[in-house]
């Protein structure tokens, strides 16, 4: 899991914003005027248990998360989604302090001082799974995708009321349980979340095995998802809510 909490100008892949992304460390050009955002999705990556080591550029977690900010931006409708990475002060979750929990509500704020008031898909990989599913307190996110997440038991779900969450895990995970995963989606939905799961056969932690099926599946749901709430609409309702995962 990982580490500082901006959003910088090179993780911003698209936006419908008008005028340069906020940025603490500007790395590219401002993107082209395309008009006002009508949705943001952000991305997280993982991290670790504990460490307030402070992020560096070349964190494994986070490069690992370049192909689904590709992937997600390529299955996009149109130019009017921002999309974004956010970037954690510290490596770890440290305990009571949920650093990343703070940072992605930090980088929430900085979106709206940037695109104004949209609604926000969250996807989130391993502990950013479980930063991205606490952070959907928050009243602009109205979805979380989350990816083989970390999900102690325990975890608090009652915030997930009228929220979107959809988990995918993989059977081969020696990192996360998929089985804790798969609990929480069933609690979240006696919550009163729209809430499902998808298990992805020989899929493991790092999601290299079957990386294109990873992909793809992210890519499509959050683009369903954007397609949705963009327009106005409720998220996609669960096909299993609280059942049996589904599989790919």
């Amino acid at each position: 899991m990982r580490g500082s909490a901006e959003m910088s100008a090179d993780d911003v892949s698209r936006s419908g914003a008008t005028g340069t992304p906020v940025a603490l460390r500007p790395c590219r050009a401002a993107l082209p005027d395309t008009g006002p955002a009508r949705a943001a999705v952000l991305i997280l990556h993982g991290g670790a248990a504990d460490s307030k080591a402070p992020l560096r550029p070349w964190n494994m977690a986070r490069a690992r998360m370049r192909p689904f900010v590709r992937s997600v931006t390529r299955a996009l409708p149109d130019e009017g989604t921002f999309v974004g990475q956010v970037r954690y002060r510290y490596r770890g979750w440290n305990g009571a302090d949920a650093d990343p929990v703070a940072d992605v509500l930090r980088a929430l704020d900085e979106l709206t001082a940037l695109v104004g008031e949209v609604p926000v898909v969250l996807v989130g990989h391993s502990m950013g799974g479980r930063a991205a599913l606490r952070a959907a307190a928050a009243p602009q996110v109205r979805a979380v995708v989350a990816l083989a997440p970390w999900c102690p038991e325990g975890e608090p779900v009652a915030h997930l009321r009228d929220k979107r969450v959809i988990v995918l895990h993989g059977d081969r995970d020696r990192i996360t349980d998929p089985a804790a995963s798969f609990a929480l989606v069933r609690r979240a939905a006696e919550a009163g979340s729209s809430a499902s799961a998808v298990r992805v056969e020989g899929g493991d932690h790092a999601m290299l095995r079957r990386a294109r099926t990873w992909h793809r599946a992210t890519g499509t749901t959050v683009a369903d998802l954007v397609t949705r709430i963009g327009g106005g609409l409720d998220p996609l309702p669960a096909e299993r809510p609280g059942g049996e995962p589904g599989v790919l």
